[in-house]
């Protein structure tokens, strides 16, 4: 009699949500030596813990990251993802000489030290190459700073549908990118770097993303948003050279959205 109560007190406790990561943790990846000086260096302006955590990173996820580039986020996902995750970086696509030299730097960072990116699969993204992972295999895909690449050149659409036919049901898509103010013209997405959050929330939810949550964690007051080269005017690009070069360090790093989806 006691057992059976015993059990079915155990029965009626509510269940316990899903254990979320410690902030600790993912501090102690940043401070890694995997990661370069330059890159900790811009921790200041691009502020990943906050970043990921309002993603809803764990460390028990297949998360995709498209377009990679140099791994500024490869530095950080790939070992925090190695013992108990996936990590899955979606370059670019090998078929021209620039995209293969830089799928070949970038696997030449992973070789580089195993001991970091143990747990790492590179797939391809571009224009009409959209595998970036199974079907339905990933609890998260990342991508940071690169929704105007897939606008400017016209695949856009595509590549949001690619996002969520990777996704699980329920899988999160997280976007960081330049913010463009929403009384700006449009053509100004065209050429400038920037992108509104309505263009970006109308792409993901056509692709039929469910908008969850903005986060201010990397809103720039300071970006005034019209510059000569647009956005890569700014740090750490400085299209410019050393014309005006104090102000724009003084500016920072881009104003950027921050954005969660999940497909329902």
């Amino acid at each position: 009699m006691r057992l059976a109560l015993l059990i079915a007190a155990v029965l009626a406790m509510p269940a316990l949500a899903a254990p979320q990561f410690a902030e600790a943790d993912l501090g102690a990846v940043l401070q890694g030596p995997q990661r370069s000086a330059e890159n900790r260096a811009r921790d200041v302006y691009r502020h990943p813990v906050e970043t990921l955590t309002f993603f809803g990173l764990r460390p028990t996820m297949t998360v995709v990251e498209i377009t990679p580039s140099g791994g500024w986020y490869t530095e950080i996902l790939a070992p925090f993802l190695r013992d108990r995750g996936h990590y899955i970086a979606a370059g670019s696509f090998p078929g021209s000489e620039n995209g293969a030299k830089a799928v070949a730097k970038f696997k030449a960072k992973l070789d580089a030290d195993p001991g970091s990116y143990a747990n790492v699969t590179v797939t391809s993204f571009g224009k009409d190459h959209y595998d970036i992972a199974p079907a339905g295999s990933a609890d998260m895909v990342v991508t940071f700073r690169n929704i105007h690449n897939f606008f400017i050149g016209g695949y856009a659409p595509e590549a949001f549908q690619a996002f969520y036919a990777a996704l699980k049901p329920g899988g999160v898509l997280g976007i960081e990118e330049h913010r463009l103010p929403e009384s700006a013209p449009d053509a100004m997405q065209d050429k400038s770097g920037y992108m509104k959050v309505s263009t970006v929330r109308h792409l993901a939810e056509a692709a039929g993303f469910k908008f969850v949550a903005a986060s201010q964690v990397n809103a720039n007051p300071k970006d005034t948003h019209d510059y000569p080269k647009g956005v890569w005017t700014l740090p750490p690009t400085y299209q410019e050279g050393d014309t005006d070069r104090a102000r724009y360090a003084a500016i920072g790093e881009s104003d950027r959205m921050t954005l969660k989806f999940v497909k329902p």
